[in-house]
């Protein structure tokens, strides 16, 4: 058998060195004859171990699985050497067809690491050819529209509201419901309220309510569905 030669570093991996020996023997990669591949492999393992140099883990686990294969193709029955023997022709087939391709990507870019594309001119076409709808250019204005409009500030109008609000002290509402009483023993209720006067006016009357209740200078009565406030006697004075 032929001495071998070559060093660890001639190879990237386990499967560079298998398909090496496959074809520096001849041999059929669908129908690899583990024997002499085994022997040829362990010889180099051997040869690189006398020779100082690193292996790699990945060697060494290749050459177990191929020892152990060989151990199964020995049996009387090697249904399991076979699967193990087809695994391995399954990945030697795709290592080689991955580096092809990597040869012929490295041919088409000479003198360097890089493949690059080389710049094409492709004519621009500048014409809008797509077609909406009217509802979705509506709809895109209104958006385009609204975003500007909020990036304006608030005008004046929107604070007249706030500005203009008039603001109603409970005293003055205290003084309003007491002169009711004066003029009227009794006062319904509900008529202390009007709708007119704004929000503002009526939570001030029926805070003022509440706070003549709580003085004793006023009590309530119910007549049926109305509700009365009465004077108590010294309570206004």
């Amino acid at each position: 058998m032929e001495k071998l030669t070559f060093h660890l570093a001639d190879f990237e991996g386990p499967l560079d060195l298998v398909l090496h020996l496959i074809a520096k023997n001849k041999l059929n990669i669908y129908d690899i004859e583990i024997t002499l591949l085994v022997e040829q492999y362990l010889e180099y393992i051997a040869r690189a171990q006398q020779e100082d140099l690193e292996i790699m883990s990945e060697f060494l686990e290749m050459a177990a699985r191929l020892v152990y294969i060989k151990t199964l193709m020995l049996l009387p029955r090697h249904d399991e050497g076979e699967a193990l023997k087809q695994e391995l022709t399954g990945q030697l087939l795709e290592y080689q067809a991955c580096k092809a391709i990597a040869g012929r990507l490295s041919a088409m870019y000479r003198g360097g690491d890089l493949f690059v594309r080389q710049m094409q001119n492709i004519p621009s076409d500048m014409l809008y050819t797509r077609t909406h709808a009217p509802q979705e250019l509506a709809s895109a204005y209104m958006l385009a529209a609204g975003r500007k409009l909020r990036r304006l500030p608030p005008p004046a109008e929107s604070f007249s509201p706030m500005i203009k609000r008039e603001y109603v002290s409970v005293q003055s509402r205290i003084s309003y419901v007491l002169k009711r009483l004066y003029q009227n023993q009794k006062v319904n209720f509900y008529e202390l309220f009007d709708a007119r006067q704004g929000r503002s006016s009526m939570v001030a009357t029926f805070l003022a309510v509440l706070e003549l209740l709580k003085d004793n200078r006023l009590r309530l009565q119910e007549n049926g569905q109305q509700i009365m406030l009465c004077k108590n006697s010294g309570g206004l004075d």
